[in-house]
């Protein structure tokens, strides 16, 4: 309680301090809302507020952050034809994917976050919390190599276009990060598409090969941290060359130009599940993507109609594909189009959303089949990206409303006519 009553002292003037006051709401509510829970007969559920609800997911994508940040220093060293094996130099590995990831964050948060308190100050309002989601989920979907200014226009672009423009959490129709990815795809093709984009610290040198380049932070400051316990140091693969033969192609690029074969020659199906495979920084390692989504079922913070009928989707389409196999990528055995790309990590924290999916039972199912069913599409026939859920989901976005809107109108209908034969 004295905690509390300090912080209820030293809050800021709302009229006289409007920005500095929103700061201080977002801070307060954060760390003491709410401080009880509705109990009795007619309540069903907890005094969850959305903060609550929306960190809850938000601990369900630590294990992707984790192993996404260790893969960016794995796939590197192994482009460098260093430290192959997955648990060598782990130290030089998680620094790297740290030194990698921590700008992503810190831009993503600043930028978005920046615009959102800016807004709830000129609105009067409390912070809205529903870019603690977003801004965690677009360092994950994102390549480890992407420029920090391409970032935070992306991610301006998402917030302010896409939600503030229609009224603020809870109004937007298409999802944030979503939003800032195909910004991004569309505005800086190159920076999203082929296979440099998927390995970080890589520049081309005076040779015109691609070799490693490290900044301060690498050379001197972990360095010399490194140097003091005897253990290996990123000063020597400083320049060295990325070796013969490699391309950095992620699983999905590989299949669309040699099929199912060609990957397997490059990748296994170990590797492709446990995620030591190039791709955007939280979509590789499975594992992780579906201890995330047991966590969201069992709190029930995520729908089990859209993991299950997008699931059906994507197998329905794959099998369709199958079938036809009128190319190599149509012939990759459809359970093994779930080890590719993001397919889990697009159906447990992307389809989800509640706020821009359908809201009644029938029409989750609809919406996650129709989400599988037309991402499969785009990922294999669409040659310009082999990949789909990020155009499928956001095409669905548009269309959840209207599927909500013909689920309620037949219900209403059939209640109608049932009324009809009573008073018959």
């Amino acid at each position: 309680m004295g905690l509390l009553s300090f912080f209820k002292k030293i809050e800021p003037d709302k009229k006289k301090s409007p920005l500095l006051h929103t700061l201080y709401d977002g801070f307060f509510t954060f760390a003491f809302a709410p401080n009880s829970v509705t109990k009795g007969g007619v309540h069903i559920r907890d005094g969850m507020d959305l903060k609550r609800t929306m960190v809850h997911v938000v601990i369900a994508m630590q294990l992707c952050y984790l192993f996404g940040t260790y893969n960016i220093g794995h796939q590197h060293f192994v482009a460098l034809g260093q430290y192959t094996g997955f648990v060598e130099a782990i130290h030089l590995k998680l620094a790297f994917g740290l030194i990698q990831m921590l700008p992503i964050f810190v831009v993503t948060h600043v930028v978005g976050l920046g615009i959102e308190f800016w807004y709830a100050a000129k609105k009067g309002h409390a912070i809205e919390e529903g870019f603690l989601v977003s801004g965690a989920l677009i360092p994950l979907i994102m390549p480890p190599d992407i420029p920090l200014w391409i970032l935070a226009i992306s991610v301006a672009f998402a917030v302010w276009i896409g939600k503030e423009a229609f009224g603020g959490t809870g109004m937007n129709i298409l999802n944030i990060a979503l939003l800032a990815r195909v910004f991004v795809f569309f505005a800086y093709p190159t920076t999203i598409s082929g296979d440099e984009v998927w390995i970080a610290g890589l520049e081309r040198n005076a040779d015109d090969v691609f070799a490693a380049s490290y900044g301060w932070f690498h050379t001197s400051f972990f360095d010399g941290i490194f140097s003091w316990f005897n253990l290996s140091t990123f000063g020597q693969t400083a320049q060295m060359a990325v070796v013969d033969g490699y391309s950095g192609a992620t699983p999905l690029g590989i299949a669309a130009k040699a099929g199912w074969d060609g990957v397997l020659e490059q990748y296994s199906i170990g590797q492709m599940f446990w995620g030591t495979i190039p791709g955007s920084i939280g979509e590789s390692c499975k594992p992780a993507i579906l201890i995330g989504a047991a966590f969201l079922l069992v709190t029930g913070i995520a729908s089990w109609r859209i993991m299950l009928s997008m699931l059906l989707g994507g197998l329905t389409m794959g099998l369709i594909l199958n079938a036809w196999g009128a190319n190599g990528f149509m012939e990759v055995p459809w359970l093994y189009q779930f080890y590719m790309g993001s397919f889990l990590f697009a159906m447990v924290f992307m389809a989800t959303d509640p706020v821009t999916a359908s809201s009644t039972n029938t029409g989750k199912w609809i919406y996650g089949f129709m989400i599988g069913f037309v991402g499969m599409i785009v990922r294999v026939l669409n040659p310009a990206y082999p990949e789909g859920w990020m155009l499928a989901i956001l095409f669905m976005n548009v269309f959840a409303p209207l599927i909500d809107h013909y689920v309620l109108q037949a219900n209403i209908n059939r209640r109608l006519a049932r009324a009809k034969v009573k008073s018959a």
